[in-house]
């Protein structure tokens, strides 16, 4: 097995290889890899089927958890991936009668028969976007002949660690191959064949893609690697976990490479005074049950003393089969089920303090026709995402036409919200003259003049 500091120089190499390749190349890369996808779909669910019998011993020895189990599932219309998964989903099914599994995270860990689609459909849509790289941020004319660039370059090696999600891997190595980094993937165990199957298929469509350099995405399987991973600051530049609170929460204690990623999303919404009752039970109702257990799932509600329509509002989401805590045991409670906190309050100012105490940065909205308080609201609401009449579930690189993500993060240096392609570069200054010297302009002989051209 190949030494994780070797593959981090090549990842390194692969990443000044890599920095300058034409878009062409590169689209032309991500191309052949949707097509590659196609032509072995079959495969890859095949090493999917592995990883499932795999698995369920790994359950049966409580190695690993159901909803790590459930979330290995791939499935398709066709009768022999579903005779592959069958037993797998019956299981799942049965779980989730028994109350052992909730039915919000059976849907969320369960690969339905659309995610190989979207998956090739992912690929296509990131080839399509505009090319991050090698933009002029800015062009500044210092002095005459001397002018300065400021120039979008990639970030050059990531290191990205998930969860047992295999699609993961195509969207991550999309995105990095379009923003012109290297990466190092390290998987869940319990998807090591599907993970291996996909990056089989990824690498050889690169090999077959003129001019593409090597090494720019590899994979990695032990904890050791991950251990060494975290240690490598030398060749690695950013680390993305993807994965639960305590992944996030283990790197980003175990690190000195800058970290990009949330450890927990607790989303709030604020029904206002004069908010519409209708307006605010749709969006209320869609942040918490369209996908409970999402990042950007609301987990509490706050309500103005002085909303009329406050029980028709509470009703209206018990309908919903949404559970109401008016007493949590913690207001920065993650439930990732349809379980939603709620609070009164005295005012916006009230709402504001608590949701910036208690929240995560992440996503918070308010609803209101009040545009003076809708304005307060995302002014002074610390958060990546502050919205205004819309649902928290907004917070998406793809609904806000990023094409994909690597996550969404809540740090407040270089990447904020949802992360495409724009956070995965960087910047450079290019400074270009005829000769210049600072001894001129110490001494006086030159003046700048710092006009933006």
């Amino acid at each position: 097995m190949e030494n994780f500091i070797d593959i981090a120089k090549a990842a390194k190499q692969a990443s000044l290889s890599i920095a300058d390749l034409p878009e062409k190349i590169k689209n032309e890369a991500l191309n052949n890899i949707a097509k590659a996808f196609e032509t072995n779909k079959q495969e890859i669910f095949d090493a999917n089927k592995t990883d499932l019998e795999q698995a369920q011993s790994l359950l049966d020895s409580g190695e690993i958890s159901k909803s790590t189990f459930n979330r290995l599932k791939l499935d398709e219309k066709k009768e022999i991936v579903f005779s592959a998964n069958k037993l797998d989903l019956e299981l799942a099914v049965e779980l989730v009668k028994s109350g052992e599994l909730s039915q919000s995270t059976f849907n969320r860990l369960k690969l339905d028969e659309n995610k190989m689609r979207d998956m090739i459909q992912g690929v296509r849509d990131i080839a399509n976007l505009e090319n991050p790289v090698g933009k002029n941020l800015f062009v500044r004319e210092l002095d005459e002949g001397l002018t300065l660039y400021k120039v979008s370059c990639p970030i050059g090696v990531l290191g990205i660690i998930f969860e047992a999600r295999p699609d993961v891997i195509s969207q991550i190595s999309s995105l990095a191959i379009k923003s012109s980094n290297a990466v190092i993937l390290k998987g869940g165990k319990e998807s090591r064949n599907t993970n291996t199957k996909i990056m089989e298929i990824i690498n050889k469509a690169l090999s077959l893609t003129d001019n593409f350099p090597k090494n720019v995405v590899q994979q990695v399987f032990s904890r050791d690697d991950v251990a060494q991973m975290l240690e490598c600051d030398e060749y690695i530049n950013l680390i993305i976990p993807r994965g639960g609170n305590n992944l996030v929460k283990y790197i980003k204690e175990n690190t000195n490479i800058p970290v990009l990623g949330h450890a927990s999303g607790i989303c709030h919404i604020f029904v206002d005074e004069s908010a519409d009752i209708n307006i605010a039970s749709s969006v209320v109702i869609d942040a918490k049950t369209q996908y409970p257990s999402a990042c950007n799932a609301v987990e509490t509600l706050l309500i103005h003393k002085n909303f009329e329509n406050a029980n028709d509002l509470l009703a209206s989401l018990q309908l919903s089969e949404i559970k109401l805590v008016s007493e949590p045991e913690r207001w920065d409670m993650e439930y990732g089920d349809k379980i939603l906190s709620y609070k009164f309050v005295e005012d916006i100012d009230e709402a504001i303090e608590h949701i910036n105490k208690y929240g995560s940065g992440h996503t918070d909205s308010i609803i209101t026709t009040d545009t003076q308080n809708a304005e307060k609201f995302m002014n002074k609401v610390d958060s990546a995402g502050v919205y205004f009449n819309v649902s928290t579930r907004f917070a998406d690189g793809f609904r806000y036409g990023f094409g994909a993500e690597v996550g969404i993060s809540t740090n407040k240096t270089h990447a904020r919200g949802p992360v495409g392609l724009e956070g995965l570069t960087i910047y450079k200054y290019k400074l270009i003259g005829n000769g210049h010297i600072v001894d001129d302009y110490a001494k006086g002989k030159k003046q700048f003049h710092h006009k933006d051209l």
